[in-house]
């Protein structure tokens, strides 16, 4: 196999709060190759947005990456001084966040918000940066680029909003981008426009995607490996058609067993039980064994490492070592 284009190794995000020190991202290693989809799945609160900002050290405070290494092409971006990280963001990796109105600046045009990164990243003059926004508006499937150029975010629907974000961070032509669940604020059949938009510029532009998400839907369809996080850690991690045909972390299987599938199934969905942990005390041993059906001692004692049970196919628990 070809050498990663990113390389996370043993990363461990922090917040340090009064109530504690939350474990956000706790030991996380993976890695990401050119042209590649790469999903991460996992509940709520399990870490996953935390993960996607620290690779590009966007950790808002009072969150800390305190341990790691995050390799881009040979370099770790955590050795590099901000005035460098500042040249990658953007024009090596970019990032959809998951609610667009948050991005977007509410008192500028959309227009000059995708061109303000190729003028910083490429030096270009306005008037060209302007022509490229529009290409940009009209390469997202927006209807009247030019009049859309001028519009101001709040005059957009929700899905016209993320294919701006969507046309801001190719701007500068990123070869990873970060989407963190890009598609929760928009209905289901945006949500397949905007999938399948993605997945065009993906294959248009030969880029690696980072996908956070906890729709294994989306999974399943547009993936080509997956990580299943939960409370800060992986616990399974392989290509997508292995981890649907042999789920083997309980966590995952729960998770499988969640899916609506098909019509004809009678009586409620599967639901796993108990919440997930705290992550400020998390509890001893493997962080999933309170709610595991088939918990031992050892879970409750000892951690797991992520080992590969099956060829590229990763799994965190003892009943497979």
């Amino acid at each position: 196999m070809t050498e990663p284009l990113l390389r996370v190794v043993d990363l461990k995000t922090y917040y340090k709060t009064s109530a504690g020190l939350v474990r956000a991202v706790d030991g996380v290693s993976f890695e990401v190759y050119e042209d590649e989809t790469f999903c991460v799945v996992g509940e709520s609160g399990c870490g996953k947005s935390t993960l996607a900002l620290s690779i590009i050290r966007l950790v808002p405070y009072p969150g800390e990456i305190v341990d790691g290494k995050i390799i881009y092409r040979g370099i770790d971006l955590l050795k590099l001084p901000e005035s460098e990280m500042r040249k990658i963001r953007g024009k090596e990796i970019a990032m959809i966040f998951q609610n667009p109105m948050n991005s977007l600046n509410p008192v500028f045009t959309i227009g000059f918000q995708i061109a303000e990164a190729p003028i910083i990243h490429f030096n270009m003059d306005s008037k060209r940066a302007w022509r490229k926004a529009i290409e940009l508006i009209a390469k997202v499937r927006m209807s009247d680029p030019d009049v859309r150029a001028r519009n101001y975010p709040h005059e957009l629907s929700g899905g016209m909003r993320q294919r701006t974000m969507i046309a801001m961070m190719i701007s500068c032509g990123p070869k990873l981008l970060l989407a963190d669940e890009p598609t929760t604020s928009v209905d289901v059949t945006v949500q397949a426009q905007l999938l399948k938009l993605l997945m065009d510029i993906k294959k248009e532009r030969r880029m690696s995607i980072i996908l956070i998400t906890h729709n294994f839907g989306l999974v399943a369809e547009v993936c080509n490996r997956v990580a299943v996080m939960y409370a800060g850690k992986i616990v399974e991690l392989g290509p997508v058609r292995e981890i649907f045909r042999n789920p083997m972390h309980p966590y995952t299987r729960g998770l499988m067993k969640c899916l609506p599938i098909g019509t004809k199934r009678k009586g409620q969905l599967y639901t796993i039980p108990g919440q997930p942990p705290n992550l400020i005390n998390p509890p001893p041993g493997c962080r999933f064994h309170p709610r595991c059906p088939y918990r031992t001692e050892k879970c409750r004692k000892e951690d797991p490492p992520l080992t590969e049970v099956e060829p590229s196919h990763y799994v965190a628990c003892h009943l497979h070592r």
